[in-house]
């Protein structure tokens, strides 16, 4: 049937190999044969020199290149194996599609995809090609996954492969955050969305899906959702996962900061993300000039992360703070544009003039920070009785 140059076979050899598939097909039992089909199973560990395997097709091939590719992965040779991979994934789809009213096949799936992204990037990464290269190629078969999951749209609740949708595109997400192709989630979210069972899916799948739909509407400046989703990921989060809680609060604090909520120097101090503490500190004094310097003293953090550009962002919430004080030690309705000019050349901003601090509080009061008008004859900034510094989650 076939036959293995490794003399020191476990349990049982090759033979054992072969009913371990043949054990998880033929009870119908797809965890148990996900479980052999993983990368990580022990069988995986061992050469097997193997010319076919003796399964009924397609399961003979998927098998067969399950094996090829953990034959690659002991060699280190990662592009092999990534090609490998690829034909299991290609064959599972043209099987899996052509399967009615059941979805045994689904915790196959979420194995064999996850382990496709993975060997793409160690692929990528070892042999010095482009990673972005190999992400498109699993985009690619994710998405023949997907349509086969989202297409089985009339089977009953309990067998439709549509429990499947979220896993996979999750994996779509990392792919196309890598490759910068956050476009392509739009109609992913969609499909999600509109969904029956969107709330049914297991809490790790919502977890991982709304921390990229959330960072997704953080980057297009829809901070009101980047908040509702970023928030859900943290509370939902196992609080064991301290890594990957830390993980989301790197997007959720700049996000709550934007809409003017401040985080704790506690919390700060517990997920070790003291970078953040300065800012904190600047934004609520309203000094530009400290903020400045505490981004660009971790600029490199900032940027690796990509949430640089919306720190910088917080300098309309930090000149609008300062703005903010200096209406309350006045305590008038009626500031001088010139006590402005002269916090801003104090804070370090010596080249602003009266031009250029009308034209600041112009864009302020037009963009809603401040209830109010100038008067440029008299060079005076008229605020509002009522609320003259509105609460910013009341217009961002």
């Amino acid at each position: 049937m076939f036959s293995s140059n490794n003399g020191n076979n476990i349990g049982g050899g090759l033979k054992a190999l072969l009913n371990a598939f043949k054990e998880g097909l033929e009870n119908d039992d797809g965890r148990q044969f996900a479980t052999v089909m993983s990368i990580n199973h022990p069988y995986s560990k061992h050469f097997w020199d193997i010319k076919y395997i003796s399964l009924d097709p397609p399961f003979d091939v998927i098998c067969f290149e399950h094996v090829q590719c953990c034959n690659a992965i002991l060699k280190k040779d990662y592009e092999t194996a990534f090609q490998h991979q690829s034909k299991v994934v290609q064959l599972f789809t043209k099987m899996f599609g052509t399967q009615k009213e059941d979805n045994w096949g689904l915790p196959l799936m979420s194995v064999i995809i996850k382990e496709l992204y993975f060997l793409g990037l160690k692929a990528g990464a070892n042999h010095g090609e482009n990673i972005a290269t190999k992400l498109d190629i699993c985009a690619d078969l994710l998405m023949g996954v997907f349509r086969v999951c989202a297409g089985d749209s009339r089977t009953s609740l309990e067998f439709t492969k549509r429990w499947g949708m979220m896993t996979i595109i999750n994996l779509l997400f990392k792919c196309y955050f890598r490759t910068n192709k956050l476009h392509l989630c739009k109609p992913l979210i969609r499909t999600i969305e509109s969904s029956n069972i969107k709330d049914e899916y297991t809490i790790a799948d919502r977890v991982t899906y709304n921390y990229f739909v959330g960072k997704k509407y953080m980057y297009e400046n829809e901070f009101k959702g980047a908040n509702k989703c970023l928030s859900f990921a943290f509370e939902h989060c196992h609080k064991q996962s301290i890594k990957n809680k830390r993980k989301i609060l790197i997007y959720l604090i700049p996000v709550k900061m934007s809409l003017g909520n401040m985080p704790k120097l506690e919390l700060l101090q517990k997920y070790d993300l003291t970078e953040f503490k300065d800012i904190v500190l600047s934004v609520k004094e309203g000094n530009i000039k400290t903020l400045n310097e505490s981004i660009e003293k971790n600029s490199g953090f900032f940027i690796k992360e990509g949430i640089y550009l919306v720190l910088e962002k917080l300098k309309v919430i930090t000149l609008r703070n300062l703005f903010k004080r200096i209406y309350m030690i006045k305590s008038s309705f009626q500031l001088d544009v010139s006590s402005f000019q002269c916090a801003l050349n104090f804070l370090g901003l010596e080249d602003v003039d009266g031009e250029e601090t009308e034209c600041i509080l112009a864009n302020m009061i037009a963009d809603g920070y401040i209830k109010g008008y100038l008067s440029e004859q008299h060079k005076k900034m008229v605020v509002s009785k009522v609320t003259a510094f509105p609460k910013l989650n009341t217009f961002l």
